[in-house]
C-alpha cells in the first residue's frame, strides 16, 4: 500500500506564496508521474500541476502557468508545488496523486492511482 501525505496548505493574503509538500510511504514505489490537483467548493476536481519522475518534464494548467512550480526531492519520494502571486481563485483543496504507469491524459483525475488527504488553500483580498 502506497500512502500520500500532502502538507503546507494555509490561509494568506492575495498575492502571498505557499509551498505545498507531499510524502509517499509505503512499500517500494517509484511513481512514473506525480501531480497537484485541487476542489473548490462546488467544482470538479482540476489539474494543476504534474512532474515526469524518471525526468522531470513539467507540465502546468494555464490558470497556474508562470505561478506555480512543481518539483521534487532528489532522496525521497517527495513532491512539492510552490505557489507565488496567489490569488482568491486560488481557493481549493489541493490533493497530490501519483501515477504508477504510463497512460494517456496525466491531466486527468483517471490517470492516478494514490491520492493525498487534500490540503487546504484559502487566499483572501
Amino acid at each position: 500500500q502506497v500512502l500520500l501525505v500532502d502538507s503546507g496548505g494555509g490561509s494568506v493574503q492575495a498575492g502571498a506564496s505557499l509551498r505545498l509538500s507531499c510524502a509517499a510511504s509505503g512499500r517500494t514505489f517509484s511513481p512514473y508521474a506525480m501531480g497537484w490537483f485541487r476542489q473548490a467548493p462546488g467544482k470538479e476536481r482540476e489539474f494543476v500541476a504534474r512532474l515526469m519522475w524518471n525526468t522531470g518534464t513539467t507540465y502546468y494548467s494555464d490558470s497556474v502557468n508562470g505561478r506555480f512550480t512543481i518539483s521534487k526531492d532528489i532522496d525521497n519520494i517527495v513532491v512539492h508545488l510552490q505557489m507565488n502571486s496567489l490569488t482568491p481563485g486560488d481557493t481549493a483543496v489541493y490533493y497530490c496523486a501519483a501515477a504508477s504507469r504510463p497512460g494517456p491524459l496525466l491531466t486527468s483525475t483517471m490517470a492516478y492511482s494514490y491520492w493525498g488527504q487534500g490540503t487546504q488553500v484559502t487566499v483572501s483580498n
